[in-house]
């Protein structure tokens, strides 16, 4: 007890004493590179272009320009524009200021209330001195304030808190916002590659039934066997069996699209034309010193450490007195004469100081909870930038193998391609029979399957590093109104 009122009086003279802690976040490793081995300068060429990884390059505001197509940038710009999911986390974050300046008014600021009071009363009164009951009216009116000192800080943090928690609410919408434009991004280019893909097959399976027809006549002249005939008929099957989940994966896909841009399934957009997508040349790694204030998730872990610092704060000017002051003042009488005369004058003065001495040692635990939650805090934010890490090097990773995938893919395909025409041009000489053809020409559609995997996995993970670096998606001066904290 003689420590706290000592520790009680040195904070009452110098005004004002740290309760809690900074809120700043710890210190993190800063990695010379994201992944296990140093970044490229540049992917290898695939499909007549190489990406540049640009190091310590700043995000691109508005990346999903890049893929240089018009209908993708109005499926982006209508998704941020009628999602109902960032019209509802925009909402919440316009009433959780409004929450956060209505504290502040309260905590800081004195309150005054004007009252009054017109009763008309029956009440007992005292037979020897007159009549057993009285009947009388009574007019009050006052104006009364009331303001509680914040002698060390208690209303100071919870406003900090509060102010920290919508800045974390801001960074997610943030989050959010970026999300869902890489979602429609990916969504968009899967949905355009599984229509090829469907195109694709749809021949295939074409070209397998000739074949099973050819053989089934083959078979009925005596020049195939009955074991070739099942073997085409059992691969043409095969082949349409793909095409029921094909099209059901790809109208998911659109229907998920649709949602993403706030309109019903029916609505779906048309699918891009994936030839008609650019993939970006130029792509920016930010440094991962720098990745700390870019990523908005990053920056909610720090709004929710600073939330957690403050809350320690709080839990700490419990212990401590409160003072409080109180007055009012009006007009009362019996009557609206005397009420209103100089006779009727009310009013009142006065002060109240507590100092918590036993509560069962329920605020000590507040306390210790509170430093708990905040340590805690502090490991998820260092978990939040680790996992950052992760993200960008497994995108980095996934990016880097996509270009060899799809340089791989492009040269079968294109191998693939001029045997086909060759057979094509061998078939209208009559130097083979056109089953060889269609060998041939399933051979390409194949390897074109592959392509068309490849080129789609290549996009969107291009998407994907774009988000995970943090790139805005709307102007600075709404991104900085967003992430600017309430309370200085």
């Amino acid at each position: 007890m003689n420590r706290r009122l000592l520790m009680t009086f040195a904070c009452m003279t110098l005004g004002a004493c740290a309760l809690g802690p900074d809120g700043k976040p710890p210190a993190m490793p800063q990695p010379a590179h994201y992944g296990v081995t140093p970044q490229t300068e540049a992917s290898v060429t695939a499909e007549g272009a190489a990406q540049r990884f640009d190091v310590g390059a700043k995000p691109v505001p508005e990346w999903w320009k890049l893929y240089r197509s018009d209908a993708l940038n109005a499926l982006v710009d209508e998704g941020l524009r009628a999602s109902p999911n960032l019209a509802a986390a925009d909402k919440s974050l316009v009433a959780a200021r409004e929450q956060l300046r209505a504290q502040v008014g309260s905590s800081l600021l004195p309150s005054i209330d004007a009252g009054g009071q017109a009763t008309r009363q029956r009440g007992l009164g005292i037979p020897e001195a007159g009549p057993p009951t009285v009947v009388y009216n009574l007019f009050v009116g006052q104006i009364q304030a009331n303001y509680t000192f914040d002698l060390f800080g208690a209303a100071r943090y919870a406003n900090a808190s509060l102010a920290a928690q919508v800045d974390q609410q801001a960074f997610q919408l943030d989050a959010a916002r970026r999300a869902l434009a890489a979602n429609i991004v990916t969504g968009a280019i899967g949905a355009a590659a599984l229509h090829a893909q469907i195109d694709v097959t749809e021949r295939l399976v074409a070209l397998a039934n000739d074949d099973a027809h050819d053989a089934e006549r083959r078979y009925a002249l005596g020049s195939a066997s009955r074991t070739e005939m099942l073997g085409a008929q059992q691969n043409a099957a095969a082949l349409a069996s793909q095409l029921p989940g094909l099209r059901a994966q790809w109208l998911a896909t659109r229907h998920a699209v649709a949602v993403l841009l706030g309109r019903t399934p029916d609505r779906a957009p048309d699918d891009l034309d994936l030839a008609s997508l650019t993939v970006p040349s130029d792509v920016p790694v930010v440094l991962p010193s720098e990745l700390l204030q870019t990523r908005p998730d990053i920056q909610a872990a720090d709004a929710a450490l600073k939330a957690a610092a403050a809350q320690v704060g709080v839990a700490t000017a419990q212990l401590y007195p409160s003072l409080s002051l109180s007055a009012s003042m009006g007009k009362g009488g019996f009557n609206w004469p005397t009420a209103l005369s100089g006779a009727g004058a009310l009013w009142s003065v006065g002060a109240s100081l507590s100092q918590p001495i036993f509560h069962g040692g329920a605020l000590l635990a507040q306390r210790r909870a509170a430093i708990a939650t905040y340590e805690a805090s502090v490991e998820q934010y260092r978990q939040t930038v680790l996992a950052a890490f992760q993200n960008v090097a497994n995108t980095l990773a996934s990016l880097e193998t996509d270009s060899e995938a799809l340089a791989f893919a492009d040269s079968a395909s294109r191998a693939a391609r001029d045997a086909s025409a060759d057979a094509a041009a061998r078939v209208r000489l009559g130097a083979i029979p056109p089953r060889a053809a269609r060998g041939s020409e399933q051979q390409y559609l194949n390897a074109r399957l592959s392509t068309i995997r490849a080129s789609s996995a290549r996009m969107s993970d291009t998407a994907a590093l774009f988000q995970a670096m943090g790139s805005p998606v709307v102007s600075a001066a709404h991104l900085s109104k967003s992430g600017e904290s309430t309370i200085k």
